[in-house]
């Protein structure tokens, strides 16, 4: 039975929630939300960001992570290194480039790109028009990035470096999963000084006798390690003795991706989607991530909502670590036991946010990437996450998107002469690949037998072992529930491949792998 003080409880909120819709039926009435006022709904978000004063730019190597956000917010534009659409694209500003040292990252590529004299006077001219701070970006970024842009002016908007750093690492990560309530597969985090020490620490944890090693950085696979005997421990000996690593017990496991937004009314948890990994025909890495597929399927309704709890308990502990804003977490489900883990967070835009902001979700409310800038917008605003959350959750049984990140596995170093351009194009009857249009970004997708390419490398880039092709966006999946690319899939990435041309070059320096996608996530 309602005690009392329940009943006044009640009685107050119902009041409250009243005087809170008067007010938003006013505001709406009036057509205006105040520049410095509360926006109360999803509605009044929406118009908010449809009418921002504010210069906002996402730079990248390429304007992939958040492409089509222009749709959806005034005077958000991208600035890139990589000419996709040779010009096209009226949101996307690729300057001239000019001399400087080789690249060997992506804060490189992005600290190039803020310091170019070119950039700088376009976001200056935006700035200089609206009368309002430039806000910045990016995927990767580092402290001289942060230098940069604080004496540009120009707000970075994003957590600190040094807090993104301490937080991608992946023994912190297991550590304040398992504080919040978000486990990891069994595991123990270690030094490890040889074969004898690894196999009794193993059986001591009751880890068996076929393990993965993690360093505590690493991306795309490259610093993860499979081991079940002594001839594969001498392999990766050398990368793992007398480091800080995860030991984990190796499980059959689908791995899925899912993005979220730490905002001050709570997480927002994305849709969740199946990496595809380790496939030699779009990389060379070995458990490399190589793509994703969006679809119902991907876990079952109980799966799914015990991934967005650890999402949640791992946002919430975030948090308390002081990080807002948007960051990837990878679920591994394990096959044969049905058990829901922690993989790893990517504290940062990802390279999952292209299919995470098209999906219905999204279109019903808003891209999870703008709860991310509302955080860091001149403006207060008021959402209900475990609603949001809710429907999100009630809509995941709509979605089929996919994406493929195509790599070069060739060792030899070639010059591309003739390159496929971005746009949509169609898969024939007899399995061949035809240009239809080009066109802005992958909105426009209709049918499964459609495609959209954003090419990275063009007429003039290099080919080498891991370069980057670039990325293809269906409204289809790509993999099937055998963890075999499927025949459309399939016909996508030979069509693609044929569409390229290149010469061997035989002599001169080889040029540094710059594998920027293989970061991306």
């Amino acid at each position: 039975m309602a005690t009392k003080n329940q009943h006044s409880k009640a009685s107050a909120n119902k009041k409250a929630k009243s005087k809170q819709a008067a007010k938003s039926a006013a505001v709406r009435k009036s057509g205006v939300v105040p520049s410095r006022g509360v926006l109360h709904n999803m509605s009044e978000i929406r118009s908010y960001l449809r009418t921002n004063e504010t210069p906002i730019f996402f730079v990248g190597p390429t304007a992939f992570n958040l492409l089509g956000m222009d749709r959806w917010v005034r005077n958000f534009s991208m600035i890139s290194y990589y000419d996709s659409w040779d010009g096209y694209h009226p949101r996307v500003f690729v300057p001239e480039e000019i001399e400087h040292p080789l690249f060997e990252s992506g804060e490189d590529i992005n600290n190039y790109l803020l310091t170019h004299p070119a950039v700088i006077a376009h976001i200056n001219k935006r700035v200089s028009r609206t009368g309002k701070q430039a806000k910045i970006s990016m995927v990767f970024f580092d402290e001289e990035t942060e230098r940069i842009c604080q004496e540009a002016g120009w707000e970075l908007i994003h957590p600190t470096f040094e807090l993104r750093n301490y937080l991608d690492s992946k023994i912190v990560t297991t550590r304040l999963g398992d504080e919040a309530g978000a486990p990891s597969v069994p595991n123990i985090l270690t030094v490890v000084d040889g074969w004898d020490d690894l196999l009794k620490q193993a059986e001591d944890n009751g880890l068996g006798t076929d393990w993965v090693l993690q360093t505590a950085y690493g991306d795309s696979g490259k610093t993860t390690y499979f081991v079940d005997d002594q001839d594969g421990w001498n392999k990766v000996a050398a990368d793992v003795v007398g480091e800080q690593v995860k030991v984990m017990k190796r499980i059959n496991n689908r791995a899925i991706a899912v993005e979220g937004v730490n905002t001050r009314h709570g997480t927002i948890v994305g849709p969740f989607m199946r990496d595809l990994t380790g496939y030699e025909e779009l990389t060379p890495y070995r458990g490399g991530w190589c793509g994703n597929d969006v679809y119902p399927e991907a876990l079952t309704n109980e799966q799914r909502a015990v991934a967005i709890q650890h999402v949640r308990n791992l946002g919430d502990r975030l948090r308390k670590e002081g990080y807002n804003g948007f960051f990837e977490i990878d679920i591994l489900l394990d096959i044969d036991s049905g058990e829901v883990y922690l993989g790893e967070l990517n504290p940062r835009v990802s390279g999952a946010s292209s299919m995470t902001n098209v999906t219905v979700g999204a279109y019903a409310d808003i891209p999870l990437f703008l709860f991310h800038l509302l955080e860091y917008l001149d403006v207060d605003y008021e959402i209900d996450a475990d609603e949001i959350n809710q429907r999100w959750e009630e809509l995941a049984s709509v979605d089929h998107w996919s994406q493929l990140i195509l790599k070069t596995g060739d060792e030899r170093i070639r010059m591309i002469t003739e390159a496929p351009k971005t746009g949509i194009y169609h898969i024939n009857k007899d399995g061949t690949l035809e240009y239809q249009r080009n066109t802005l970004d992958w909105h426009y997708l209709a049918t499964k037998d459609e495609a959209f390419f954003l090419r990275i490398g063009g007429e003039g880039s290099y080919l080498y072992k891991g370069a980057d092709l670039g990325i293809l966006v269906t409204k289809s999946r790509m993999q099937t529930d055998d963890n075999e690319l499927t025949e459309r899939c399939r016909h996508f990435i030979t069509g693609l491949h044929d569409l390229y041309a290149a010469n061997e070059i035989e002599a001169g320096p080889k040029p540094v792998e710059q594998p920027f996608f293989a970061l991306l996530k």
